[in-house]
């Protein structure tokens, strides 16, 4: 009974989301004549169709048929400064009175890699390149330079960008490398692991709190046993921080006091723009140094763009400093704890997991602690809170993630935990069957 009665919801939530989004469905079917499914960034599709975004101004987005959300999940972590904040586009402008594609180092890049190793405690030395996918894909590659060695040991549900996730266990897009999977916060499980392919162990590789995999942060014996079990193989230990590095000032791995050989970071650092990086101490990333005859190469021609160089000075040194990342985290939290209250006044099995900035909604009577608990809940009603909050104008991802741009304030996140109260109102019945 209880799942037909879920079954006729979504039916109906998705036949409303239809009806008043005639434009963005022609849309949508016109762009699929040219791009399969209409789509060309897979997480952004969702049924009956996607709606397609006109414009964007502080933490608000308004779509073809002029309706208007709070978007309470900023670009998946990179939107950290909102739709338009001044100082990113005054950096921007900048970039260009100086010139694009200038085809040589230019007068940012330095000043923004100071910023960035002065920032975060594990970066000694840093390179820039396009993308988190890029920053993950080239640590796995110099990881494998510097040890002689082939396997990977990552973690199930982990995302580290378009070419090595493992949402659903071993993804067909990924690149070849040899990898071994472990749970997330298993400690047991993966140091059984890891010893078990010592001889040929390159690298760990881990979001210090999965992002994709439901904002599920990692226990402190479980990094410790990590950062044991590199050490021990004489492995590299890699941190994923492009998204969990804005949850504190120095990044997730210098509030938690543990120092990975390796760190990734990406989205917010470059004020949003397209960009990537991978930092670690200055003798490992002395393979880089083009100075050096066994130099690794490490080409890109846009890894020092002028765009990105100037928007990331401005995003750490005018935007995001030390003390607006501590507030802000902290308001994360208010909103989480909030949130909770609401399902626990409501007695309704929903938790929302995550760390400061970053959270995400599950349908579970316990906060799961990896990505496989996190599957076992009820995926059809996330599906419906995604539904139902669009109508009541607030956009979060169709997953159930969220991630607070700097420009959500006091009266969005209240207005949003009313939504969600709404919501658990609703939709109760469903929830108790």
């Amino acid at each position: 009974m209880r799942n037909a009665e879920l079954t006729d919801a979504l039916e109906e939530a998705r036949e409303t989301y239809a009806q008043r989004r005639p434009r963005s469905q022609a849309h949508h079917l016109d762009a699929a004549r040219v791009m399969p499914g209409g789509n060309t960034r897979s997480v952004l599709f969702h049924g009956p169709f996607p709606f397609r975004v006109e414009q964007g101004e502080g933490c608000r987005i308004t779509d073809s048929d002029g309706l208007t959300y709070v978007s309470m999940i900023g670009e998946y972590t990179a939107g950290l400064f909102g739709h338009s904040h001044p100082a990113i586009r005054a950096a921007v402008l900048r970039a260009l009175d100086v010139g694009v594609n200038l085809t040589g180092h230019n007068a940012l890049e330095a000043d923004f890699a100071r910023l960035v190793c002065g920032r975060f405690p594990a970066v000694e030395q840093v390179r820039f390149c396009n993308s988190g996918t890029e920053a993950n894909l080239l640590a796995l590659s110099l990881a494998r330079i510097v040890t002689g060695r082939n396997t990977i040991l990552a973690f199930e549900g982990g995302y580290h960008g378009s070419l090595f996730t493992f949402a659903a266990g071993p993804n067909p897009v990924n690149v070849p490398h040899r990898v071994v999977l472990a749970r997330y916060n298993d400690p047991e499980g993966a140091l059984a692991l890891a010893r078990a392919h010592a001889a040929d162990l390159a690298a760990i590789i881990l979001e210090p709190m999965l992002g994709g995999g439901g904002c599920i942060p990692a226990s402190a014996p479980f990094l410790a046993t990590l950062r044991e079990a590199a050490t021990e193989a004489d492995a590299l230990l890699i941190f994923d921080e492009v998204m969990t590095s804005r949850l504190a000032p120095g990044g997730l791995h210098g509030a938690l006091g543990l120092t990975p050989d390796l760190v990734t970071l990406g989205k917010y650092v470059g004020g949003g723009m397209s960009f990537g990086a991978l930092g670690g101490g200055a003798a490992l990333m002395a393979r880089f140094d083009p100075r050096r005859g066994d130099a690794v190469g490490h080409a890109g021609t846009f890894n020092n763009n002028t765009l990105t160089m100037s928007a990331g000075i401005a995003a750490l040194s005018e935007i995001y400093t030390p003390e607006v990342a501590i507030a802000h985290n902290v308001r994360g939290d208010a909103l989480r704890a909030a949130l909770n209250a609401r399902a626990q006044a409501h007695r309704l099995p929903m938790v929302v997991t995550g760390r400061g900035s970053m959270m995400a909604f599950h349908f579970t009577e316990a906060p799961p602690r990896d990505a496989i608990e996190a599957a076992a809940g009820d995926q059809g009603l996330k599906e419906l809170l995604f539904l139902d909050l669009l109508e009541r104008g607030w956009y979060v991802a169709r997953r159930g993630m969220v991630a607070l741009s700097l420009m959500v304030g006091e009266a969005e996140r209240a207005g949003f935990v009313e939504a969600v109260d709404e919501f658990l109102a609703l939709r109760g019945p469903l929830m108790r069957a």
